[in-house]
Formats: structure tokens, sequence, C-alpha cells
């Protein structure tokens, strides 16, 4: 498989009232210094639009930073240029509480992150981990081709 490819031989269509949650700072790009994109990250979110209604940013840094490094990857073509009007969730506290999300179904949602300790320890169940894009930022990096193997698995799910 080409490295800058993402795979999917499943057919798929929009899982009704689905929401896929993805954090910023170690799943989708390096950290909002660097802003090192993970390789694959644009098939990624492509797909990821196809697949479910909605998609938002659930990420630890503030609207303003996100929509800075958003519109940086947009421009850059590391990301589809709707990436940068994504919706945004404001949080507060230790945990990223999938109640934070507005007119959302909690068992239709699913929320992408790095960090356990930013899950609710009850919404546990709705979380998939994807392992932190940290030094030396491999070119090889294929977790995003992995994750999508697992989000088609929920999506199969959600499609029920």
């Amino acid at each position: 498989m080409n490295s800058n490819k993402l795979k999917s031989s499943y057919e798929f269509s929009i899982a009704p009232n689905s929401v896929l949650a993805l954090d910023l700072e170690g799943t989708l790009i390096s950290n909002a210094m660097s802003q090192i994109p993970r390789p694959n990250l644009h098939p990624f979110l492509t797909n990821c639009k196809q697949a479910f209604q909605r998609i938002v940013i659930f990420t630890a840094i503030n609207e303003e930073r996100f929509r800075k490094i958003a519109i940086l990857l947009s421009d850059e073509g590391a990301a589809p240029e709707w990436f940068k009007d994504l919706e945004y969730i404001n949080w507060s506290g230790e945990h990223k509480d999938l109640n934070f999300i507005p007119n959302s179904n909690m068992s239709r949602t699913i929320l992408v992150d790095d960090r356990v300790e930013y899950i609710q320890p009850s919404q546990i169940d709705y979380w998939l981990y994807i392992p932190e894009f940290a030094p030396p930022y491999p070119g090889a990096d294929n977790e995003l081709n992995l994750l999508w193997e697992k989000l088609l698995k929920r999506h199969s799910d959600l499609m029920k």
C-alpha cells in the first residue's frame, strides 16, 4: 500500500446522527507549536467526512489557536478546505465529556484521542485510542490508516 493513500475497501454511507470528535495535538498534528501534520491526514479527513454526519474538534487548545492551525493546514493542502470551518467544542474540566457536544447522542459518538487521561471514565467505550504523533515524527507513520480501519468497524455498528 502506498503510504500516501488511505486504503478503504469498504463502501459506506453517512451514519445517521453520527458524530466523530477528533483531538488535534498528538492525534492529527504534532502539537500547536510545530504543527506538523500526521501522514495521510488529508485522505483520512476526507474519508471521515463521507462516513460521519458530523465531525467536531475536541481539543485542549483554544478555538482561536485551532482556527489558525486549521487555516494553515488547509492552505498548505495537508487538510481539506472544510477543515478550517469544523465545529469547535468548548469544554472545561479535566475530561472531554461527550455531553459538551451539543445536539448529539453519546451512543452515536466516537471520540479519537491520544491521551486516556482526557477521557471521561464513564465514556471510555466511546473512545478510540491513537498513539501520540511525537518526535522524531516518522514519515512512515501509519496510525491514521490503522485508525481508519477501527473507525470502519465502529461505523458499521452505527449503521445497524
